[in-house]
């Protein structure tokens, strides 16, 4: 089944970590593919601890808006390489997370080709994550939730908390 957690509201990678923990606890293998995401984070910790096989960039690219030409070019082409893996590995695992997906493909940081391909030939559990679902996706997945949001911190200038955003 494909679960998708989309919208401009905060917790769908939280969302998406719930789900990877709940799987790993009853035995099964996860992989937890973070795009756009490669400063530390809390929740890597967490689900390498469970036995959760986190898969990422080894260097944080921060914003696309800040981004250059080549750290555009480098991330594209360390999701690409992730993707691939992905591709070649999903009968090794139970459940796949592709959390921040629809964001890298969104910006361009990622081959959509590659994803239809890792999508098309997974029969586990798949759960997707980004703002801005496309609606091709939303039409083949089984749960859709859009997170709304209606109040944040940020709104009123407070920068991402340790603990709390990432």
């Amino acid at each position: 089944m494909i679960h998708i957690y989309t919208g401009g509201g905060k917790g769908k990678t939280t969302a998406a970590v719930g789900m990877a923990v709940r799987m790993a606890g009853h035995g099964k293998k996860v992989l937890f593919a973070q795009f756009l995401k490669g400063a530390p984070t809390g929740e890597t910790a967490v689900l390498e601890a469970a036995n959760v096989t986190v898969l990422r960039c080894d260097k944080n690219y921060g914003f696309f808006k800040s981004m250059t030409d080549a750290d555009k070019s480098a991330i594209t082409k360390c999701h690409n390489d992730n993707l691939r893996y992905i591709s070649e590995h999903v009968c090794d695992y139970d459940m796949i997370v592709l959390d921040e997906i629809f964001a890298a493909l969104a910006y361009g940081l990622a081959d959509n080709e590659l994803v239809r391909e890792t999508v098309g030939a997974y029969a586990g559990e798949l759960v997707m994550t980004g703002r801005g679902a496309p609606k091709k996706y939303i039409e083949k997945a089984d749960y859709v939730s859009e997170i709304v949001k209606v109040k944040h911190p940020y709104d009123k200038g407070v920068t991402a908390r340790e603990g709390v955003e990432f």
